[in-house]
């Protein structure tokens, strides 16, 4: 399936849940705050959150520093 992730179109195995996608792409899910279709997603809902075609994801990492 198809998803557009920060703007990029990516693709995806069917039944992915929204942990496996970030979790398969490197992703560290504890400083990220993800919006799934304008909606955002609490962490605690990651690994229950199926991925649909179409989705749209805007992952948004937290950056350190001064």
């Amino acid at each position: 399936m198809q998803l557009t992730v920060n703007g990029q179109m990516q693709l995806c195995n069917d039944d992915t849940t929204l942990l496996e996608y970030l979790q398969g792409n490197g992703v560290d899910v504890k400083a990220i705050v993800v919006e799934l279709n304008r909606t955002v997603v609490k962490a605690d809902d990651f690994g229950t959150t199926v991925l649909n075609d179409g989705d749209v994801l805007e992952i948004l990492q937290f950056v350190g520093g001064g």
